[in-house]
């Protein structure tokens, strides 16, 4: 049997509940029972004046055991646990340290004062899963600190440090000393002082000071924003219910409230994508054949080749992590151009309060220019980020392996190109890597790694420990044209090039997937990225299709100099960033759908986005079979991170599995029939799973994932 997770012991006339449930005090169903015995306990426990409910190990209770939202539920739930907590007869006092956070900060709010350790922080950030604090959080906490902040923590989902935590009136105390004989003082002052237990149920919303009527006349303004602020999700509405009621309504009546809309969110799909994509995000560090214990190099110096706008950034990525970088550009008016880029970057950043002037010096300090390759030579790790070009990264590396010590990383930063190609131009494969950041790349999560077939476990386990420390969502990957990203993406952005020679207008187009979800229209993402990039891209493809209308009219809006943002026109027109539709588009459009005859027909709106992403999942199906992508989960982590999906879709995998994977095949053989088989013939697995009813998931977890290992 496993020990119990709570204790209770008494020291003179206090009783300590010590809740022991490692790794992060979880309070599940053992938890939760453990705690309504030990209050029990205190009841009955005449020694006992006073308790403090505290937590071993690093942290206080961190949230609720998500594993457990998928089951039944089983008493005591947490709810009740709570609202025992509160309705003890003797006082309690919460000692929070590490991170008290959704059901843990629920938990103490329960609990009648507050005590802290100056280090620890506490929040309620459950809409992050899709759901709304539901064991009382959002009728407890506008009564300690006002509805406005309440709002305002519960909406962003962000922890507040202690000191936050005091000013605003959500701790009592932050402890000095030791926390478990702090919280021991405090009780003991606390009955010294005649004090009773404080019971948040009966008290009223705190007041901001004009009778209530500005927290109002924040939520009506609030809410009206969140259509821009939270687009498409579905917590952050039902939140702002909660709040309202916490003003408007009797305590029992808004609490009953919370407890309704709290079923609801748990029973959503946004709430099921967004607790697949909480899992599949701890899971992407987890590597068959790359053990915790593997290895791994000290990284202690950077170098970046190439000072162009992703050198730059991906320049300061690493001294913004503390890392000291070299920036090697042969070209000196490149390099002084590169560097006074990130200059801006860091004005920019020190305009908007987010940096003060004195760690603009530093980073800026921290980065030494160089034009000569043996400026590098004493470099950990090194990151080229040159023009994508297979011949030109081959003889970057070619210098590399020169100059380079013995064991340093070489990293190329390929969104697309052959890693072991590359490699081949070294005399060390096994040092050589993929490091594909995202533009920009000191902003944007994602951070595809790819392992070339001789890169070593070592390499790639200090690859990973590197993308941590520079704050990067990692997924590893294999070698293909596109690696996992771009050659779903190519598909999804293939049939939006293809509905444009059909007739549909590319603004059109853009609004069903924004309309969807998406951060940005398909044509929106070529054009900031440049549509010249994409043609190079495709040049660079040995397997491009043998179809003249594949990109057609990417290929002539570059030949008529419309190159995308950066040159004030391509699918749209620009005045700055500010995009218009351009008539010309549709002609240039129907010009090259004449010359191929393609006929315009009428296309809906539930079409534009099938298509777009059937082609986009059915590749999905590809990479998984061929071993690219080690689980369907990694997939989505991709999607939601760096190509602006929606964390409430969960990922195009999900997405599938959500929606039933037999009418994902279904669709692709509709499009089959209409269109032939160069780009509509079913993936084998997606095949596969159809006719079995099964899901992506349930194939990874019954062992048929994980090949790239």
């Amino acid at each position: 049997m496993p020990p119990d997770p709570v204790r209770y012991e008494t020291v003179d006339d206090i009783a300590v509940i010590t809740i022991d449930n490692p790794p992060v005090n979880a309070i599940s169903h053992a938890a939760r029972r453990g705690c309504v015995a030990a209050l029990e306990r205190l009841a009955a426990d005449e020694a006992a004046r006073a308790a403090v409910l505290i937590c071993a190990g690093r942290t206080f209770i961190a949230g609720a055991d998500i594993a457990e939202f998928d089951r039944p539920v089983q008493d005591p739930w947490l709810p009740e646990v709570v609202a025992r907590f509160e309705a003890a007869e003797k006082i309690i006092v919460a000692a929070l340290h590490g991170s008290a956070l959704g059901g843990g900060l629920e938990t103490a709010m329960g609990c009648h004062y507050r005590i802290a350790a100056p280090t620890a922080k506490v929040g309620l950030p459950e809409v992050l899963l899709g759901l709304l604090p539901g064991a009382s959080g959002t009728q407890r906490l506008p009564r300690l600190i006002g509805a406005r902040r309440a709002v305002e923590m519960m909406i962003s989902g962000k922890p507040i440090k202690a000191q936050a935590a005091l000013d605003c009136g959500l701790i009592d105390r932050i402890a000095e000393g030791d926390l478990r004989q702090a919280a021991i003082a405090y009780a003991h002052e606390l009955l010294a002082d005649g004090a009773g237990p404080r019971r948040l149920s009966e008290a009223a919303v705190k007041d901001d000071g004009a009778g209530g009527s500005k927290d109002r006349a924040f939520l009506a303004e609030y809410e009206a924003g969140l259509a821009k602020t939270a687009r498409g999700f579905f917590a952050p509405g039902k939140i702002m219910q909660c709040v309202r009621a916490a003003l408007e309504q009797p305590y029992p009546q808004a609490l009953a409230l919370e407890r309704h809309l709290f079923d609801e969110c748990k029973a959503s799909p946004h709430s099921e994508a967004q607790r697949h994509l909480f899992f599949a995000e701890r899971e992407i560090a987890k590597i068959p054949d790359v053990p915790k214990d593997t290895p791994r190099r000290d990284i202690a110096q950077v170098a970046v080749v190439g000072a162009g706008t992703m050198g730059g950034g991906i320049a300061m990525s690493f001294v913004n992590a503390g890392l000291p970088v070299v920036l090697l550009e042969a070209d000196d008016a490149r390099l002084r151009h590169g560097l006074e880029g990130i200059r801006k970057q860091y004005e920019a950043a020190v305009s908007k309060g987010k940096m003060n002037s004195e760690r603009m010096r530093a980073a800026m300090d921290a980065i030494t220019p160089a034009a000569s390759y043996a400026d590098i030579a004493a470099a950990d790790l090194i990151v080229e980020a040159v023009f994508e070009n297979l011949a030109v990264k081959k003889e970057v590396f070619a210098q590399l392996d020169k100059v380079c010590k013995p064991g340093a990383i070489l990293a190329t930063n390929t969104s697309s190109l052959d890693i072991d190609e590359i490699a081949a131009a070294t005399k060390r494969p096994q040092d050589v890597i993929g490091l594909h950041f995202f533009a920009p790349a000191n902003v944007m999560p994602l951070l595809e790694i790819v392992r070339g077939a001789k890169t070593a476990k070592e390499t790639i386990a200090t690859a990973m420990a590197a993308a941590k420390r520079i704050r990067k969502t990692a997924v590893l990957v294999k070698v293909c044209f596109g690696f996992v990203g771009n050659r779903m993406f190519f598909p999804y952005v293939r049939e939006a090039e293809l509905m444009m020679l059909e007739g549909i207008a590319p603004e059109r187009i853009d609004k069903v997937a924004y309309d969807w979800g998406m951060a940005m229209g398909p044509h929106a993402v070529t054009d900031l990225s440049g549509l010249d990039v994409f043609q190079k891209l495709m040049a660079e493809w040995k397997e491009r299709p043998d179809d003249p209308a594949y990109y057609r009219v990417c290929d002539a809006l570059v030949e008529a100099g419309r190159l995308g943002q950066k040159s004030g026109a391509g699918v749209y027109r620009y005045e700055g960033r500010k995009a218009a539709p351009d008539p010309e588009v549709t002609r240039i459009a129907a010009r090259e759908a004449a010359a191929l005859g393609i006929k315009p027909r009428a296309i809906d709106d539930e079409e534009i986005m099938e298509r777009m992403l059937c082609a986009m999942i059915n590749e999905g199906a590809r990479v998984l079979e061929e071993g690219i992508a080690l689980r369907p989960g990694d997939i989505d982590v991709v999607f939601v991170n760096g190509y602006g999906m929606p964390r409430y879709r969960g990922g195009p995998m999900k997405h599938a599995d959500m929606r039933g994977v037999k009418k994902i095949y279904d669709a692709v053989g509709k499009y089959r029939e209409r269109y032939g088989d160069r780009y509509w013939t079913p993936a084998p697995l997606l095949e596969q799973l159809a006719r079995q009813d099964k899901t992506f998931a349930a194939w990874s977890a019954g062992g048929a994932g994980g090949k790239s290992s």
